[in-house]
């Protein structure tokens, strides 16, 4: 106990700018604060502050110590927040970011739920197609979906994200129903247009090896929403997540078609700097996800769960 006071007193002191502020803020005298300056002082053998009379500086010593220090009491109110009376409490800002579709679909509806059963966490969502630095744009997690780049991020894999050709039976029946990738070139296919991020084009496995196609068709777009909305409308075979479609395809409104030749899935993730420090608030968002994305029937009724 006499080590942690001696912790607590040392950040009290560095982030408050003197013994008097720190003694003031604990309801103690300051000569109680010094003494436990002085005594962590001399157990570690090294100066932390330098004090004056008109003021206190951390040395390089204390600078680095104080980095750890603070950490290390974020942990031990995270843990005893994990079991404390009344469940689990998280508070602070949570920022998040995730792509746009996915994020208006997927995010930004479980929002609402999350803070009703974390009331003291406050939720800021950015939304958009751009892959945001998260760490020196200081946001909590990154939903991202698809093949991941390598870094020194962290990731949690939430869900499967499996693409598929779909389109309208009316379009079928009128166009017919392609047997082979290959024959996707007689289609109008509805595509992304080459100033989009999806650049390696449509992926099948075929012949026990993934080959990306690039049909074309007369219609493109940068937004997949319009793609969707495309291929709904029957203009033509759109190659889409099943969390965009699922919903369409249970309700028979849009059906699969070349399943045979479908590539294995990637994942939707969460995305995060660092998991040894990560806050209460963020681990208990990162779980509420993959719990949610979990449920039997989510994908096909996100609106019901």
């Amino acid at each position: 106990m006499a080590k942690l006071k001696q912790i607590e007193s040392f950040v009290s002191v560095a982030t408050r700018g003197s013994l008097t502020a720190a003694a003031r803020a604990e309801g103690v005298a300051p000569a109680v604060i010094g003494r436990r300056i002085d005594a962590l002082e001399a157990r570690l053998g090294v100066k932390l502050l330098v004090r004056t009379t008109r003021r206190i500086s951390l040395t390089h010593e204390g600078s680095s110590f104080l980095e750890d220090c603070q950490r290390f009491l974020a942990d031990l109110r995270n843990a005893e927040a994990s079991v404390s009376a009344g469940g689990v409490k998280a508070s602070g800002a949570l920022r998040i970011t995730a792509p746009a579709g996915f994020g208006r679909r997927h995010v930004a509806p479980l929002v609402p739920r999350f803070i009703a059963s974390h009331p003291d966490v406050r939720v800021s969502l950015n939304l958009g197609d751009r892959v945001v630095d998260i760490v020196n744009e200081g946001y909590d997690c990154a939903v991202r979906v698809g093949d991941l780049p390598d870094s020194s991020l962290v990731s949690v894999r939430l869900a499967d994200n499996r693409r598929l050709c779909v389109a309208t039976p009316a379009y079928l029946k009128r166009a017919g129903i392609p047997k082979h990738p290959d024959e996707l070139m007689r289609h109008e296919c509805l595509t992304l247009s080459s100033d989009a991020s999806q650049s390696r084009g449509w992926a099948f496995e075929i012949d026990g090896s993934v080959t990306h196609l690039r049909p074309s068709g007369r219609l493109d777009c940068s937004d997949g929403q319009v793609l969707h909305d495309w291929c709904v409308a029957g203009l033509g075979i759109a190659w889409r997540s099943t969390w965009e479609v699922e919903a369409e395809l249970a309700s028979g409104q849009l059906v699969s078609v070349l399943n045979d030749f479908a590539a294995a899935p990637n994942g939707i993730y969460a995305v995060f700097a660092h998991a040894r420090h990560l806050p209460l608030r963020t681990r208990l968002w990162i779980d509420f996800l993959k719990e949610t994305y979990g449920r039997p029937g989510y994908w096909s009724n996100p609106a019901r769960l």
